[in-house]
């Protein structure tokens, strides 16, 4: 039965104060019973001190924090809801029973078990992508402002000829672009490309070529591409590094094109895939060239486009005196 399962994921009863026309623990028999079995202090005033937590309690929140549904892509901590019975149940499973009480079928409101939410503070739990690896145990709130930042969290597939959602760790996105993205691989610290295309007049924010490269250990994906810049129609090559930012850093490429006895040079750090494609390509990170100069580059009658692209990865590592040297490769 729906209601019976979903009581079993997140919901058990935590005694209450008593409201008005309710009964059962309101009785002196059952306020007896209940202080008996620890579940509450009467205090000055006749009213009741209801004590929530122990393991049970944690249970429930920690049960509902590993569920990747709650908290997790929207980054929102989870709420703990109770109907007017006194039923729990967090605001994720609320909308999945259609607002009502998995326990006893009345209609679910807004009402805040503040003590439950209370007890989430006082939670350690593992981030959600420890089975990727992240070791870190958080406070309950903390846990999910990590999780939005995690280094071992998955990262989206690089490729930017069409809209990828698939997601994985790098082993798996070297897999994925190399056999159902056909993407050349190739290995080595340099790269000379030749782009060849016949009507260099379409550029319709067409990708041209994505290029992965293995050097270091690591694996650099190499763009170029046609968009237009404004009104001016453009050609653009630069890297990306299939790691953290903080990584990326270690690492200096350059690239350079040219013709007819001139060329243009770039030189700068690969940006990380964790920066969308057309994020870094709107930032204009990388080697521009203008149609008019790609053309010359050409030669012949610069009706068709011929550009030749070399370029090199390396990675800078500190000698004794504390000065950087380049390292070619690996």
């Amino acid at each position: 039965m729906a209601s019976e399962n979903a009581s079993r994921g997140c919901g058990f009863r935590v005694p209450m104060r008593p409201r008005r026309g309710s009964s059962g623990t309101g009785s002196e028999s059952g306020r007896a019973k209940a202080a008996e079995q620890g579940d509450e202090q009467v205090v000055d005033g006749g009213e009741r001190l209801v004590e929530i937590g122990g393991d049970e309690t944690r249970d429930w929140w920690r049960l509902a924090a590993a569920r990747p549904s709650i908290g997790g892509s929207h980054g929102q901590a989870v709420e703990a809801v109770e109907c007017q019975n006194g039923h729990t149940l967090c605001s994720t499973c609320k909308a999945r029973v259609h607002n009502r009480c998995p326990t006893c079928r009345q209609e679910l409101g807004d009402i805040r078990c503040l003590a439950l939410e209370k007890v989430a503070e006082s939670l350690e739990l593992p981030c959600k992508y420890c089975s990727l690896g992240c070791p870190e145990i958080f406070p309950y709130y903390s846990k999910i402002k990590h999780e939005g930042q995690c280094s071992f969290r998955p990262y989206n597939c690089p490729y930017a000829g069409s809209e990828c959602a698939v997601a994985g760790d790098i082993p798996f996105l070297v897999a994925h672009l190399r056999d159902d993205h056909k993407v050349d691989m190739h290995s080595g610290c340099t790269f000379n490309h030749r782009y060849v295309k016949s009507n260099p007049r379409e550029v319709e924010n067409a990708t041209w070529m994505l290029t992965v490269f293995h050097c270091f250990g690591q694996y650099f994906c190499l763009h170029f591409e046609a968009f237009q810049l404004g009104m001016a129609p453009v050609y653009m090559a630069f890297l990306r590094f299939m790691g953290d930012e903080n990584e990326a850093r270690n690492y200096t490429y350059s690239l350079e094109v040219g013709g007819n006895g001139r060329k243009m040079v770039w030189e700068g750090t690969p940006r990380s895939i964790r920066d969308s494609h057309r994020k870094v390509r709107d930032s204009h990170d990388g080697l521009i060239i203008q149609r008019n100069m790609a053309l010359f580059f050409s030669g012949g009658d610069r009706k068709e486009l011929k550009l030749r692209v070399t370029g090199r990865i390396w990675k800078e590592q500190p000698n004794p005196e504390g000065t950087c040297i380049p390292n070619l490769c690996s």
